[in-house]
């Protein structure tokens, strides 16, 4: 299985056998050119949609035929089990910004979850409903998702063997949240994996917790 970062909180993620899946899509120069990382042109068989903003729901770039999966439920698309968890997008449930959803994905094995502008910590039932991950994608940025100390809560709650952050400030973010740093500076572990983009399988995932900070392609 590949993993690449494009940027913010759009992945894309192909299987062994070459299913392609695209999560949370941005759209290129939106918010005024806050968010600049170029458009996402690769082709997908799925694309996962956490919430309806412009951060994470343009599909008008990518190519192919896809399944586009934007509602709770239990979906199978071309052998790739997923699940779109219910969650929200603050504090106060959903009052200030909306829903969200958490994906759980199972490719080739690995179970892996993205967290969606998730904006709180998660109580015990969404944890047992996400179950055992192997490789946990999760906003650490603060502002309008969890910060790095709820990030930090969350990722102990789920205890994935592999952290992968995304949504935070970066040269081509200008929203008004926090560098990676601030949720990587007291953690062990933490490899800069030079590139946007790693392939991970059973046989490799590693034996203890760490943390991947990807960096972005676009």
């Amino acid at each position: 299985m590949k993993i690449k970062w494009y940027g913010h909180a759009a992945f894309n993620i192909v299987s062994e056998n070459g299913v392609g899946i695209i999560i949370d899509p941005y759209q290129s120069g939106a918010f005024g050119g806050a968010l600049s990382y170029g458009p996402i042109r690769d082709e997908a068989d799925i694309v996962l949609v956490s919430h309806d903003h412009d951060d994470h729901n343009y599909t008008k770039d990518i190519k192919g035929k896809f399944q586009i999966i934007k509602k709770a439920g239990t979906y199978s698309v071309k052998d790739i089990a997923i699940k779109a968890i219910p969650s929200y997008h603050d504090p106060s449930k959903g009052k200030e910004r909306g829903d969200n959803l958490i994906f759980v994905l199972d490719v080739d094995g690995i179970k892996i979850a993205h967290m969606g502008d998730l904006g709180h910590t998660l109580p015990r039932g969404i944890v047992d409903e996400i179950g055992s991950i192997d490789v946990l994608l999760i906003p650490v940025g603060g502002f309008y998702t969890i910060d790095s100390k709820e990030a930090t809560k969350v990722a102990k709650d789920i205890k994935p063997l592999i952290t992968i952050p995304m949504h935070f400030k970066t040269e081509k973010c200008n929203f008004p949240i926090a560098p990676v740093e601030e949720f990587t500076k007291d953690k062990k572990n933490v490899k800069m994996a030079g590139s946007s983009e790693i392939v991970i399988t059973k046989a490799t995932l590693p034996k203890e917790q760490e943390i991947i900070v990807l960096s972005y392609a676009l």
